[in-house]
């Protein structure tokens, strides 16, 4: 058997590159058809943070979902074209700018958020919840019963712990920032250590 030269090896390199080159263009293309004729309903992409990676899902109403790694990016995907719609694509369209504010956010430049939210995928008393979460101040932390009160309904504390964990848009909607009425943390979608990590960012920022 005859062992390839370097030069074959590079060339065979390169090859795989443009071919790869090629297929991120044409995707790019394709969602970006999609969206000029109405075709693409939900767009996402992949951001590294500080917590992990995260996945980001708009609508054209607004950002949707965030989900951390540990949710499997690939079920959320799924979730999210069973739920929204199949007409999802790879697409900085939406999604690009709530990326540079997150990462304003975790170099502790941004405080707020300016970006629209989709709030579709809560209904009833957890969406009154995630209403009430934007509007707590960066470095603020409030407890269950609290959030509970301020959403209508001050004996459903743990419905409101319940609306917090499984809040589809976490970090923009900073559920973080809820705590049990003796200070501990509570429940997170994206696990304890990512908590800890987000309060204490906002407790020195």
């Amino acid at each position: 058997m005859t062992m390839p030269t370097n030069r074959e090896i590079i060339d065979d390199l390169t090859f795989a590159s443009d071919e790869m080159t090629d297929f991120v263009g044409l995707r790019a293309r394709l969602a970006a058809h999609a969206d000029r004729e109405g075709l693409l309903d939900v767009s996402y992409r992949t951001m590294d943070s500080p917590i992990g990676p995260l996945l980001l899902a708009a609508t054209p109403a607004g950002l949707v979902r965030v989900a951390f790694e540990g949710e499997n990016h690939d079920d959320v995907l799924v979730e999210l074209a069973t739920a929204i719609s199949p007409r999802i694509l790879r697409s900085p369209r939406g999604v690009d700018e709530v990326a540079r504010q997150l990462d304003e956010y975790f170099a502790g430049r941004r405080r707020v958020f300016e970006v629209p939210v989709d709030l579709q995928l809560s209904r009833g008393f957890r969406r009154a919840v995630l209403q009430h979460l934007l509007e707590i101040p960066y470095g603020v932390r409030e407890s269950y019963a609290v959030v509970a009160t301020a959403a209508g309904n001050s004996r459903a504390v743990r419905a409101a712990g319940t609306a917090c964990a499984t809040n589809p848009i976490p970090l923009v909607v900073p559920c973080h920032r809820v705590v049990r009425s003796d200070g501990t943390y509570g429940q997170y979608r994206g696990g304890p250590a990512a908590k800890h990590t987000l309060l204490t960012m906002e407790a020195t920022g």
